[in-house]
């Protein structure tokens, strides 16, 4: 697959070629033990670069695993293989694809269900990532793909039920087409991002990405749920409390999606009811539901323990935060790293700009923020380029910002 040269990447460009079917049909589901060692030998006698994809089946399902997953490879086509069907075993793979760089989209969605299958690359390139580094303004797989090589994919399931079984043609359809152009998109955008000088920054962003730690457990996640921020009685937090807590137990134990055990809404709305028997329960919106009437008494319970709580007991208005205030206040708080900060800002904004490049991408955010609140005492461009590094900042962003963040960190407010 040709991709469109840099003067065809503009608005006067053909109209893009509608992609409805992968050019070699669609393969069938790998399913069984014999049918994955024959992908994995045709995998392995591929050459080249390994397209990889996965399925979720976010908002239907608790658990974030992989319910489908596609790869394609030069000389082995493409290859759809139903990890549940494989009890989750798919260990001929990983030697097939052990020594090939594999390409994804936003690699950092598919990593942790891929690495639940022991499937993890050796090397990567991250396509949209990549479009983030080449400063386009629209990173999405079929954006880049319109951009780059001309063709327009058919979208319509990434929000799908990929836990359904037998999983429709047309689902199928659109599961191959996703990895069918990401080989020739790899092509392209390392093309453009040689072209723009930045294809050695774009590895280091890769193997930052390769190499990442899974995130920690995230304390307290019953705060993230939506509409709590007009709760504020204590007591009505430990309700908030409660009902999250019951009902991430059991959308677990189901492996169900919590918002469709209970909508957030609900949860909210309960804990400013505070009911005390299952009428008052049920006559709340969604309570009164054929399938929240079956489950009123766990409702009711984790409401009643909320309530028995002493007030010792009762969760804070708010986290413990270790990081800086909202920098909207810090002109109050300290007029100096608030001056850090406004120095800071406006001199990364320029040299973004300079790279055609994202600011975020440029140095994340909150490492700005925290740097210039709590500046390192050795303010000098090797401290800063230090202090950087230590903070997980790749050399190619130490070299662009460690001069102007260091510069930055000397700045005082305006009389």
């Amino acid at each position: 697959m040709e991709a469109a040269t840099p003067e065809t990447v503009g608005s006067d460009r053909p109209e893009p070629v509608l992609l409805t079917e992968p050019a070699d049909g669609v393969p069938p589901v790998v399913d069984t033990p014999a049918a994955l060692n024959a992908a994995a030998t045709a995998l392995a006698a591929g050459t080249g670069p390994v397209a990889v994809d996965t399925e979720r089946a976010s908002g239907y399902r608790y658990s974030q695993r992989a319910y489908l997953v596609q790869l394609r490879r030069e000389g082995a086509g493409t290859v759809l293989v139903d990890p549940i069907a494989l009890g989750g075993d798919l260990g001929p793979l990983v030697p097939a694809l052990a020594d090939a760089e594999w390409v994804l989209h936003a690699a950092s969605q598919d990593l942790p269900c891929l690495a639940e299958l022991d499937l993890r690359p050796a090397r990567l390139f991250d396509t949209e990532l990549a479009g983030r580094l080449a400063g386009f303004d629209r990173v999405s797989l079929g954006a880049l793909v319109e951009r780059m090589l001309g063709y327009r994919l058919e979208k319509g399931h990434s929000a799908a039920d990929w836990s359904r079984r037998p999983l429709p043609k047309d689902w199928l359809v659109y599961a191959a087409l996703d990895v069918e152009l990401l080989i020739a998109l790899r092509d392209a955008m390392q093309d453009e991002l040689r072209r723009q000088g930045k294809l050695d920054w774009a590895h280091e962003e890769f193997e930052a990405v390769r190499t990442a730690e899974p995130a920690p457990p995230r304390a307290e996640p019953w705060r993230r749920t939506s509409g709590i921020h007009r709760v504020r009685n204590p007591r009505q937090l430990a309700a908030v409390r409660a009902l999250w807590q019951a009902r991430d137990t059991f959308a677990r134990d189901r492996d169900l999606a919590p918002g469709r055990v209970l909508p957030d809404s609900s949860i909210v709305q309960a804990a400013q009811a505070n009911p005390k028997t299952e009428a008052e329960l049920v006559a709340l919106p969604v309570f009164g539901g054929r399938q929240q009437r079956r489950r009123a008494s766990m409702w009711l319970q984790a409401l009643r323990a909320a309530r028995r709580l002493a007030n010792e007991e009762l969760p804070a208005p708010s986290l413990p935060n270790d990081g800086p205030p909202p920098p909207n206040r810090w002109a109050d708080r300290d007029p100096e790293a608030a001056a850090r900060l406004s120095q800071a800002r406006a001199a990364l904004s320029d040299i973004a700009e300079r790279n055609n490049l994202p600011v975020e991408n440029l140095l994340l955010p909150d490492l700005v923020r925290r740097t210039c609140w709590t500046p390192p005492e050795d303010r000098s461009p090797a401290g800063v380029a230090q202090l950087l590094r230590d903070k997980g900042a790749r050399e190619w962003q130490i070299a662009l910002t460690a001069d102007a963040l260091s510069a930055a960190l000397h700045a005082t407010p305006q009389p």
